[in-house]
């Protein structure tokens, strides 16, 4: 693994926020000044090839970046930010209702964050 696939490694998985690769790539450049976006970019999607984070698409905004780790998503309908939450393991209840074996399930509960209701 390069040095910079283990700093972006490092930065997802401390993270309490699901960063974009625009967020990654500007905190890695606060130690490594001479890290280009491209570099960022590659390393992102082979730590996501060799299942050592997770992308999470977002749909009309920028994908994140997330930790591997049984959790679910709350995603705000308004203002798109993203928060974990952890449910019993489904798998198995998806298995019985399916009749076959399933590799992972990616489960995104919507809903409007404290903020936004607040507005």
């Amino acid at each position: 693994m390069t040095r910079y696939a283990k700093q972006i490694l490092e930065l997802v998985n401390q993270s309490k926020s699901h960063m974009t690769a625009e967020q990654i790539y500007l905190e890695l450049k606060k130690t490594e000044s001479k890290v280009v976006q491209a570099t960022v970019y590659n390393n992102l999607n082979v730590l996501c090839q060799e299942g050592q984070i997770w992308r999470l698409p977002m749909e009309g905004s920028p994908d994140r970046y997330d930790k591997i780790r049984k959790h679910d998503h709350l995603v705000c309908k308004r203002c798109g930010a993203i928060s974990d939450i952890t449910f019993d393991d489904m798998t198995k209840d998806l298995e019985e209702q399916l009749g076959e074996g399933i590799v992972s399930y990616d489960l995104r509960v919507f809903y409007l964050c404290p903020k936004c209701r607040e507005k």
